[in-house]
């Protein structure tokens, strides 16, 4: 069925999201940067029903920077507009089976979605890895 199909591809960009995010944890800007192009595919694939306005030009432009450089720091500033984004249409286009956790770092004042409660601040890496908590979940 075509809304099931369309289901699947939208959630392929929650699953290249979190590839992102894990390459981040990592420490790894080369894969951040390719992960993130890979989404910015994934995105432009979709039609306008599946991946509405704003979030379309939104999630674009922060993939784009993402994928623009391989300086983690940058990256992982340009993560906090990505998972705001990524979380405003998590909450109208049902992303994932699977609960979705919303994480708040206190001192970097930014999120990140994760498929687990458990921390893995991708904001500071090893530095700081389990700095933050669930302040939400969408299920």
């Amino acid at each position: 069925s075509f809304a099931q199909n369309n289901s699947n591809q939208a959630s392929k960009l929650l699953t290249q999201y979190y590839a992102v995010k894990d390459a981040l944890v990592n420490g790894n800007g080369g894969t951040a940067s390719a992960k993130a192009a890979e989404f910015m595919t994934t995105a432009k694939a979709l039609d306008a029903q599946t991946l509405p306005e704003p979030s379309r030009t939104d999630l674009l432009k922060d993939a784009a920077n993402i994928s623009k450089t391989k300086d983690i720091k940058k990256q992982r500033e340009y993560l906090a507009d990505f998972s705001d984004h990524m979380f405003t249409l998590a909450k109208t286009t049902k992303l994932s089976e699977m609960p979705i956790y919303k994480a708040y770092c206190p001192m970097k004042k930014a999120s990140w979605l994760s498929d687990n409660p458990a921390i893995k601040n991708q904001y500071y890496g090893n530095a700081m890895l389990t700095c933050g908590k669930v302040v939400e979940t969408l299920k």
